[in-house]
Formats: structure tokens, sequence, C-alpha cells
């Protein structure tokens, strides 16, 4: 059983799209500056395992897959424990860069039956996840 859950955000970044650019395609070092990644394994150029726990006593076990890196659009697959995709969108602005995120994932296996019944936790779990990316990208611009 699975249950579908869609995100979007957006904000800037006193920063170029080129230097977000850089700190968002390098994931082994986003426990660096995003608490809520706890580990980042490589397992190959265009391929990771990533550990993510925000508030929930739960670590999410994900497998990301790079589809796109241009300078305009960072997009992975997500599978393990999530399965669908991320994409930010990375456009100029006067103070800096634009960030659109977009994340459209099913939970998967005994969290997914689990979200039917925790989907406001859930997504309160989430913006806190996220509140700690965009800290750490405002920290490194």
């Amino acid at each position: 059983m699975s249950s579908t859950f869609v995100f979007r955000d957006s904000w800037e970044v006193a920063a170029s799209p080129a230097a977000v650019h850089g700190v968002l395609v390098d994931l082994e070092h986003y426990p660096a500056w995003w608490p809520q990644v706890v580990a980042v394994a490589s397992l190959g150029p265009d391929d990771a395992r990533v550990l993510c726990r925000s508030v929930l006593p739960y670590t999410l076990d994900l497998v990301l897959h790079a589809v796109s890196r241009s300078a305009e659009r960072l997009e992975v697959g997500v599978s393990g424990d999530l399965a669908g995709s991320v994409c930010f969108a990375l456009t100029p602005v006067a103070a800096g860069t634009r960030l659109d995120f977009t994340q459209e994932v099913s939970v998967q296996g005994w969290l997914g039956a689990a979200a039917y019944v925790a989907r406001p936790l859930l997504r309160w779990n989430h913006r806190r996840m996220m509140r700690g990316c965009r800290q750490g990208l405002d920290r490194l611009s």
C-alpha cells in the first residue's frame, strides 16, 4: 500500500545560481549543511544512497538517481522508502537565486499504510525538513 504526496515551495537565496547549483549537485556534502540529511553514500556517478531524518523517529532510506543536472533544473528519481521525483528549478533574480522545489512521491511499504492516518504529521515533518534545507542554503550564501 502506498500514499502519494506532492510538495511545492519557492524561496530565494542570496547566492548566484551557479553557486547554488554547485551546492545542490554535491550530494555527498549535504550532511554538512542540511541537518536532516544524516548520511550520503555514492553508488556511482549518477546514484547515491541518502538517509534522512527530520523530527519523527524514523530514518528514510532513499536511493537517488540523477535525471537532470542542467544549470536551470536539478532533478532526481527517488526509490526506497519513497518512490517518485524531486526537482529544484533555479532562476536568477536580483537578490541571487529563486529556487522552485517540487517533490512528487509515494510512501512505500508499511510506511505508506501509516501515511493514510498520519498524513498531517508527515506534511509537518516534511516542512521541518525543508526548513533545514532553506536555512542551510542561506548559511552558505
